[in-house]
């Protein structure tokens, strides 16, 4: 039986790259406007401190503001902290989307300090679980459109694809570390409140941005060649063939494994169906991978 394996995609039109490279910058422009209506609107009216360097940066503004009373400019604080990650990613992740990502972060810091604060609400449970939402939203949209909101975005993207750490725990602790001191020169209701916005934040990118997810696909069918073909071409990934016999009606089996990316299991799955609508699939999460797996490269 010869499989035959990937072949390559149809490259894309020009007109097609423009709109592609269109929506990116629509998407992302929009993200930073609604990142900088968030950090006005609610993350500044309950004094939260977001994770990362925008929590950082917050940190230092009203540090400097409240001991040495000097109202420093977001853009001026939030633009600096950026450039070591932004030098990890023009080295590790590609030009176009390091790119993309300097441009949400540019754009963000400015417009958060042009766009005047408008309050929705003095409530600070609420702003903790509605300015998260947000918060995650926004991150979402950069990392769906290929970029990142910067700072430990970037950091956490490269220790993960090129070094297969996952940075959470590292991240984590440069929170744990802000909020402390958050807690003691501005209070511990604003720190304990900073984790209620976090952990919402948290689980909207956890559930809509299933990237670096994996899962384990058992595929039993009586068309392993057709199978394999669309698991090769859609995922690029490789598969093995299992051969054995089926308990109840005695017939041979052909049982195809493979691992592929949690974001790619519901178009495969329909896909696998097209061609053989009674092959029996079973999802199962995968907790730990260790081997060679294909990652998407970046531009």
């Amino acid at each position: 039986m010869k499989f035959r394996g990937k072949t390559p995609k149809e490259p894309l039109t020009r007109k097609q790259k423009l709109r592609r490279e269109l929506l990116r910058i629509l998407v992302i422009s929009a993200a930073a406007l609604l990142s900088a209506f968030n950090l006005n609107s609610f993350v500044d009216t309950a004094d939260l401190f977001p994770g990362g360097f925008s929590g950082a940066a917050l940190l230092i503004i009203r540090l400097t503001d409240k001991y040495l009373g000097l109202k420093l400019a977001y853009s001026a604080v939030f633009l600096p902290l950026n450039v070591f990650p932004i030098y990890l990613g023009l080295r590790y992740l590609g030009k176009k989307f390091t790119f993309y990502s300097m441009y949400f972060t540019i754009l963000s810091s400015v417009l958060t300090d042009a766009i005047p604060a408008i309050p929705i609400t003095y409530d600070v449970l609420l702003i903790c679980i509605f300015g998260g939402l947000i918060n995650g939203m926004i991150i979402v949209l950069c990392l769906w459109m290929d970029a990142s909101g910067g700072g430990t975005d970037f950091i956490s993207i490269v220790l993960l694809e090129r070094k297969g750490i996952n940075a959470w725990n590292y991240i984590l602790a440069g929170n744990v570390v802000i909020l402390c001191l958050a807690g003691i020169f501005f209070g511990w209701d604003k720190a304990l409140y900073s984790i209620i916005f976090q952990f919402v934040t948290t689980q909207v990118i956890q559930n809509l941005f299933k990237r670096y997810n994996q899962l384990t696909l058992i595929v039993i069918t009586d068309m392993p060649e057709s199978v394999y073909d669309k698991i090769s071409i859609l995922t690029h990934h490789d598969a093995t063939l299992f051969r054995g016999e089926g308990f109840f009606k005695e017939t041979t089996k052909h049982m195809i494994y493979s691992v592929i990316g949690a974001d790619q299991a519901p178009m495969l799955i329909r896909e696998i169906h097209e061609v053989d609508p009674h092959a029996f699939i079973n999802v199962l999460k995968t907790e730990r991978l260790a081997g060679h797996f294909y990652s998407r490269p970046r531009e």
